[in-house]
């Protein structure tokens, strides 16, 4: 039986550091989408919720990095609590790292704020402590592990939440990627140490061990998508299966998926598809950022711009930096957009 006033997450609940009890229940009951297990979560826990938004924001910018060069680029709709509008309704690829790249920006967020003394419900890792081994010898756990334990209980608690309500095998598909996104950052945890003994020679070590940059994460679930496996859903609901016969079966480590993309070439509302239309391409790329995959064969409009960029720069005593500006006129090629007879049974 729980406690009164006890969290599975955190043992006593605890005090709200930056809103008030009121403020939070109002902010928390404001925030679209959330289901009731979240707004308690965010009500409980508002200033972890800063780090739940910090989060939102560092993996919807690697996500727009990882698809800079792609038809379909990541792009936010504004009053879309989904925030990326339709196309999160396909059981597509894209979804499925959407959901994964989610997930890890919720625990990297979360982890970091902990071990930086931003959270009064957690700080270091507590389990990293003694004597410890690795190829180089022995060394003692110090200083100030990320706790990735609590990165990882919160984000499952929070993020999944939406998707245990539900039975189908969307919700299914959506745990397995949210669960590949958690493991991806526990994956690139780091060791640094720090060495002791006459001149440095490390003789004695003291480690801890430290979240990569989020970027590695992110490049690592790119290369998931990549390599994404279409599944099915068993018939009793509580397993995938091989989409069709040949296919390989999906690991714990695989992005999956029901249902093949759409092209995004043109403009479809239905899919979610914003088209590529006015999208910057390379005439001479023959990858996915080139003109001919780019602009699905339409076409495209060059036009010559210049540009103005400070160059030979030079230091001055003292203390000033001085530089002269420079003009570049480049051609800047960008998608035609598609004939009208081509789109209008789309929209």
């Amino acid at each position: 039986m729980q406690k009164k006033g006890w969290d599975v997450l955190t043992g006593p609940s605890p005090p709200c550091r930056y809103i008030g009890a009121l403020g939070a229940r109002v902010i928390c009951d404001n925030i679209p989408g959330l289901v009731s297990r979240q707004r308690q979560l965010c009500q409980r826990y508002p200033d972890i919720m800063r780090s739940v938004g910090e989060g939102a924001r560092e993996w919807i910018r690697e996500c727009q990095h990882q698809f800079r060069h792609h038809r379909w680029n990541c792009t936010t709709l504004d009053r879309d609590h989904t925030v990326f509008g339709r196309v999160m309704l396909r059981s597509s690829r894209e979804a499925a790292f959407v959901y994964a790249i989610s997930s890890a920006g919720v625990v990297h967020a979360i982890t970091r704020a902990c071990s930086q003394g931003e959270l009064s419900v957690c700080s270091c890792d507590p389990y990293t402590r003694g004597r410890h081994h690795d190829q180089r010898g022995d060394f003692d756990w110090g200083g100030c592990s990320d706790n990735i334990h609590y990165g990882v209980r919160f984000a499952k608690a929070f993020v999944d939440a939406k998707e245990k309500r539900l039975k189908d095998a969307r919700a299914l598909m959506n745990l397995h990627n949210n669960r590949c996104g958690r493991t991806a950052v526990r994956r690139f945890l780091k060791l640094e140490c720090k060495c002791h003994g006459v001149s440095g020679s490390c003789t004695l070590r003291t480690c801890w061990r430290a979240l990569s940059d989020f970027r590695r994460t992110g490049d690592y679930l790119r290369r998931r998508y990549d390599g994404a496996v279409q599944v099915m859903a068993t018939q009793d609901g509580a397993n995938f299966t091989a989409a069709r016969q040949g296919y390989r079966r999906a690991t714990r480590t695989d992005l999956v998926y029901f249902d093949n993309s759409p092209d995004y070439c043109v403009l479809d509302k239905a899919a979610g598809s914003l088209g590529t239309a006015g999208r910057v391409c390379s005439k001479t790329s023959k990858g996915t950022d080139g003109c001919e995959i780019m602009c699905c064969g339409r076409g495209y409009d060059t036009t010559r711009v210049t540009r103005v960029t400070q160059c030979e720069c030079k230091f001055h005593w003292c203390c000033a930096v001085r530089c002269k500006e420079c003009r570049n006129t480049v051609d800047v090629h960008t998608c035609k957009a598609p004939k009208k007879a081509e789109w209008l049974d789309q929209t």
